[in-house]
């Protein structure tokens, strides 16, 4: 998605032009297919609504689970888990995304695994377990690199890697 326009250094949220984004939404809005469900799914995560993207996630794995690939699925899953953790059900979405990466690396496919492991690094982080967001980040970034991920994805992979050593660095001192 093309409206990220950086990364809170502190908090690993996307940042966005809220204004685009919801231009964005309003123009997709009626579409019913599965990678418009999917936008609308992460635009209104970034815009903050995240009851709506609560049930367009729901709308988005029911049509995954029934029309769509086992890779169409997985990223469902992944973007559910996602309005999950921002609602800080982090448990729940922890367990949702293991699920996903293990597949996705059981299948082969190690683009979705990294986005997978990336997510759930996010949600271990803003949980404050940063030892588990580090060796989640680091496997993206590995998995990342074996797909031929574009720069710009290796480059918020390691930001996130960077940014959970130094929060588990300070939450260890602060001990």
């Amino acid at each position: 998605m093309g409206y990220i326009e950086g990364y809170e250094p502190d908090t690993l949220r996307e940042i966005v032009d809220e204004t685009h984004c919801q231009e964005r939404l309003d123009e997709i809005q009626g579409q019913r297919s599965l990678p418009a469900l999917l936008e609308r799914v992460w635009l209104l995560k970034v815009l903050g609504r995240l009851d709506e993207g609560l049930d367009v996630a729901e709308d988005a794995v029911r049509q995954a689970r029934m029309a769509g690939t086992r890779k169409d699925l997985l990223r469902a899953r992944i973007l559910h888990a996602t309005i999950l953790q921002f609602r800080g059900a982090y448990d729940a979405a922890i367990a949702e995304i293991t699920t996903c990466a293990e597949e996705a690396e059981g299948q082969g496919w190690p683009a979705i695994a990294a986005f997978a492991y990336q997510h759930r690094g996010k949600v271990s982080y803003d949980a404050g377990d940063f030892e588990s967001a580090r060796v989640d980040f680091k496997r993206a970034l590995f998995l990342r690199q074996q797909a031929g991920a574009p720069e710009d994805q290796l480059q918020a992979t390691l930001l996130a890697v960077d940014a959970a050593e130094r929060r588990r660095l300070e939450a260890a001192v602060a001990v």
